[in-house]
């Protein structure tokens, strides 16, 4: 998929058409994939679940109670109802990704067992085997 400036806005039936080229499946199989995708996510924050996509971000829906404002031009009072709304929250990864600054990870070994270790074990199975 190529870069996208900021004024532009990637659309669905881009989306379907980056599926078709990356997946290989039909232009129809690849826009109707796109379609499901959307409407498991949409119907899930609906029914009030969050959504977490792996190295992409979570979604999920907040109650916000009813409150009382000011219009800044007349002073006038007015009630705002109570509402859901929807959180987007990126993952550190997508951050990393968008402010170009993803580095190569770097995997720790995992750590070996000790002579100590083992040596206090055969210790322990030498003593019940006394």
């Amino acid at each position: 998929m190529k870069m996208v400036k900021n004024d532009e806005t990637v659309t669905r039936a881009q989306l379907s058409e980056a599926v078709y080229k990356e997946v290989g499946l039909s232009r129809n199989e690849s826009a109707d994939l796109l379609e499901m995708v959307l409407n498991e996510v949409s119907e899930a924050l609906v029914r009030g679940e969050s959504v977490k996509i792996s190295s992409f971000g979570s979604f999920s829906v907040r109650q916000k109670n009813p409150r009382i404002c000011r219009n800044p031009k007349t002073g006038e009072e007015v009630p705002i109802d109570s509402r859901r709304v929807l959180i987007f929250r990126p993952s550190h990864v997508l951050k990393q990704r968008v402010n170009g600054t993803a580095a190569a990870k770097t995997a720790k070994p995992a750590k070996a067992k000790t002579k100590v270790a083992a040596k206090s074990s055969d210790t322990k199975s030498n003593q019940v085997n006394s």
